[in-house]
C-alpha cells in the first residue's frame, strides 16, 4: 500500500466531495432552513421577544459562508472513513473497475450510516423542536448510528471469515436487518413535537436526502477515480541495476 497516496487521495476526495455537498445545500436545502427560522422569528415577535432583523441577516450569511469550510471538513472526515472501509473491502467487491466498487462500498455506506438512521430519526430544520431537549436528540440519533454502523462492521469482518459459504449473502444481512428492527423499536421515539408545517418538514427532508445521496455517490465516484490512476494498492517495485 502506497500510504500517503492513499491518504492524498481519500482526504481530497472527501474534500471534493463535501465541498460540493455544501455548494449544493445553498440552493436547494438552505431555502427550507430560512422558511423555518422565519417561522421562529415570527413565534418569537408574536410572543413579545426582542428580535433585530439586521444581526440575524448577518447571522445567516455568516453562517452561510462558513457552510463550505464545514461540508469540507465533514467531507474529509467521511472521506477518511471511506477510503479505509474501501481499502479493506475492495478485493472481495465485484466490479470491472475501482468506481464501481467504491460506488458499491459508497452505496453500503450510504444505508447503513444515513437512510437507516434517518428512517428512526429523520432530519428537521434546526428551528424545529425544543432548544432543551437538542443534546438528548442528538444522543439519541448518535447512539442510533453507533448501532448500525459497529453491526455493519463487525457483521463485514464476520462475512469475510465466512469465506465460500453461500449462506453468508442471506445470513449476514439477516443478523444486520435483525439488529436495526430491535434497535428501531426498542429506542425511545424523538421527544418532540412537530410544531412546524409538515409540508415545510417533509421538503426539507427530501431535500436533505437528495443531496447527501448525491455526496455518497460523488465520493464514490471521486476516489474510485482517483484509485483507479494512481493505484495505491499497489506496492512500489524496487529496481535492481
Amino acid at each position: 500500500m502506497k500510504t500517503l497516496t492513499f491518504i492524498a487521495i481519500t482526504l481530497l476526495a472527501g474534500a471534493i466531495a463535501g465541498a460540493i455537498l455544501a455548494t449544493i445545500n445553498q440552493g436547494i436545502v438552505e431555502p427550507y432552513i430560512d422558511a423555518a427560522i422565519d417561522i421562529e422569528n415570527q413565534n418569537a415577535i408574536a410572543a413579545g421577544e426582542l428580535f433585530d432583523p439586521t444581526e440575524y441577516a448577518n447571522y445567516r450569511i455568516w453562517q452561510k459562508g462558513g457552510e463550505i469550510a464545514a461540508g469540507t471538513i465533514l467531507g474529509m472526515s467521511l472521506g477518511s472513513l471511506f477510503g479505509i472501509v474501501f481499502a479493506y473491502a475492495r478485493p472481495s467487491i465485484p466490479g470491472s473497475n475501482n468506481k464501481k466498487k467504491a460506488l458499491i462500498v459508497a452505496g453500503i455506506m450510504w444505508l447503513v450510516l444515513f437512510l437507516i438512521p434517518a428512517l428512526k430519526y429523520p432530519a428537521n430544520p434546526p428551528a424545529v423542536g425544543d432548544p432543551e431537549t437538542i443534546y438528548y436528540r442528538q444522543t439519541l440519533y448518535i447512539a442510533f448510528l453507533a448501532v448500525s454502523g459497529f453491526s455493519a462492521l463487525g457483521l463485514a469482518f464476520v462475512y469475510r471469515k465466512m469465506g465460500s459459504m453461500q449462506s453468508k449473502k442471506i445470513l449476514v444481512p439477516g443478523v444486520y436487518a435483525a439488529i436495526m428492527i430491535a434497535a428501531f423499536v426498542g429506542m425511545p421515539p424523538n421527544p418532540d413535537e412537530i410544531t412546524a408545517p409538515m409540508d415545510l418538514v417533509n421538503t426539507f427532508r427530501v431535500a436533505s436526502a437528495f443531496t447527501m445521496s448525491l455526496f455518497w455517490a460523488m465520493l464514490g465516484l471521486i476516489l474510485g477515480a482517483f484509485w483507479d490512476r494512481l493505484k495505491p494498492h499497489e506496492t512500489a517495485r524496487i529496481r535492481v541495476a
